[in-house]
């Protein structure tokens, strides 16, 4: 295995002991980046120049990683992957950046996502689509697509992402890598371009539960400059994954999971997945989890989706609205300001940016507001408070990450309306909802395509998320995972 493609501990051991420097790491990285980089099109800009904070102290010091593009860095280009910001460069570091700069981490690229964050599939971006990494005929997912792509290509060992839906923990899934959203304000989204300022989390990619502990401990913390982040922990994760997890209790939902609701659905993928998430909850049970089958209202479950797009395009609308080609973006040669903006607006955006910008402005007409906007949050509370009350007596919900392997691009969308699609594919959102902790790792292979599970637990209980996917992970032995390419 190269360098490179080792956990951040053993890399660091050797680092330490001389038998490999930051700068050839760093080197490393940008190679095979740009080896990937015309077949998979992770990134919008490669770091050319190593640019690093000494720090002996940190676990982080010298290892390379990437960053969504997204996130504010002061002097090297930031784009959201919009033409509207194709030439945008900050004037100032996000939180997240400058923490992991202090620790002696070293950027090597900003990653391409889908526009603006919005999306799933990691197609929209402006400069072309993100490719698979176990499959180039097959999505990635998005939005954080490139930073999915970069770890599961082993072009760095962790890379950073923003999850408003699912757009951390359903790429992994789909690129056989381990995806981490924290709880709601455990890191600061200071510098980060917000897409649904309710629903907008950071968080890190890895192929291990031991590395993303090892980040989250670096990029955890309150920050002043952001009013929702919490304050900080006494607790150190990577101390406390290990911890025993006998008597640990999760449940899965009935409604989601239920075999004999797909069994007319001729679809040999789903049934595999549903397969492969069954074999991990009898060995969840040989490991010494309590793991329990609950009934949840499906009214609500069915509800997660469109409650999702009424908050989340809202929000954006608003977000979003400075978008204009004056106060950023090309300014246009008309001669009046309504114009000006309408060029900007009209050419600066993919048509999927366009439809939820004017989705968005409807519901948050006057007339629509309580219909849509206000009653899509009252039924957003209703859930979280259900599964709060859940929470009570367990310690996590465990799920299949998706109904089945990543999708062949320019595939037909799957049926919105179907059972597969509401529930097994839009589930994820619950972590948003309610901010909380939630983890989406490997559980196999089917087809020769990776599947994953998904952890979700209690507010601020972040080390017990981790703890519990540490131990799921020890007996699934998918940690680690390279993608082998196509053949």
């Amino acid at each position: 295995m190269e360098n490179i493609q080792m956990n951040i501990i053993d890399i660091q051991k050797k680092i330490k002991l001389g038998e490999v420097t930051s700068d050839s790491l760093f080197k490393d990285s940008l190679n095979k980046a740009n080896k990937y980089q015309d077949k998979y099109n992770c990134f919008v800009t490669l770091i050319n120049t190593k640019e690093q904070v000494n720090n002996p102290n940190s676990l982080l010091n010298g290892i390379p990683y990437a960053l969504k593009d997204n996130i504010s860095t002061k002097g090297i280009l930031t784009t959201a992957s919009s033409n509207i910001l194709s030439d945008y460069v900050p004037v100032y570091d996000a939180t997240i950046y400058k923490k992991l700069k202090d620790s002696g981490a070293v950027l090597m690229g900003k990653t391409v996502l889908d526009e603006l964050a919005m999306g799933g599939t990691g197609t929209t971006g402006h400069t072309g689509m993100v490719k698979n990494p176990w499959n180039s005929e097959c999505l990635i997912g998005g939005s954080s697509s490139g930073s999915a792509a970069a770890v599961a290509l082993g072009i760095v060992p962790f890379a950073i992402g923003s999850d408003t839906g699912d757009s951390i923990r359903k790429p992994a899934a789909f690129g056989g890598v381990v995806g981490y959203k924290p709880t709601y304000g455990r890191v600061s989204r200071y510098g980060l371009f917000a897409f649904a300022s309710s629903l907008d989390h950071l968080g890190c990619f890895a192929r291990s539960v031991e590395d993303v502990a090892i980040v989250m401990d670096t990029i955890k913390g309150h920050d002043e400059k952001d009013m929702t982040s919490l304050p900080d922990e006494s607790v150190v994760y990577l101390d406390s994954i290990n911890n025993d997890i006998r008597g640990r209790k999760l449940f899965y939902i009935k409604e989601i999971c239920d075999r004999k609701r797909y069994e007319n659905i001729n679809d040999e993928e789903l049934h595999k997945t549903l397969d492969n998430f069954y074999s991990v909850i009898d060995k969840c049970k040989e490991m010494g989890f309590v793991v329990e089958e609950v009934s949840f209202d499906e009214t609500l479950l069915n509800a997660i989706y469109p409650t999702y797009i009424s908050i989340s395009c809202a929000e954006a609308t608003s977000n979003n609205a400075n978008l204009t080609g004056i106060l950023y973006g090309p300014r246009s040669d008309a001669k009046k300001v309504n114009d000006m903006m309408f060029d900007a607006r009209t050419k600066g955006f993919s048509e999927l940016i366009k439809r939820r910008f004017v989705l968005g402005s409807y519901i948050l007409q006057k007339e629509n507001q309580e219909k849509l906007f206000f009653n899509s949050g009252r039924i957003r509370r209703m859930i979280v408070d259900k599964f709060n009350d859940l929470f009570k007596e367990y310690d996590g919900l465990i799920l299949p990450a998706s109904g089945g392997i990543a999708p062949k691009a320019g595939s037909d969308d799957l049926d919105k309306l179907s059972k597969r699609y509401l529930l097994l594919e839009n589930h994820l959102a619950i972590g948003n909802f309610g901010g909380f902790p939630s983890i989406t790792i490997p559980s196999g292979l089917v087809n020769d395509m990776p599947v994953a599970i998904n952890i979700t637990g209690r507010v601020k209980e972040d080390v017990v998320v981790l703890n519990m996917a540490k131990k799921i992970e020890d007996v699934l032995g998918c940690k680690n995972m390279i993608a082998r390419g196509d053949k």
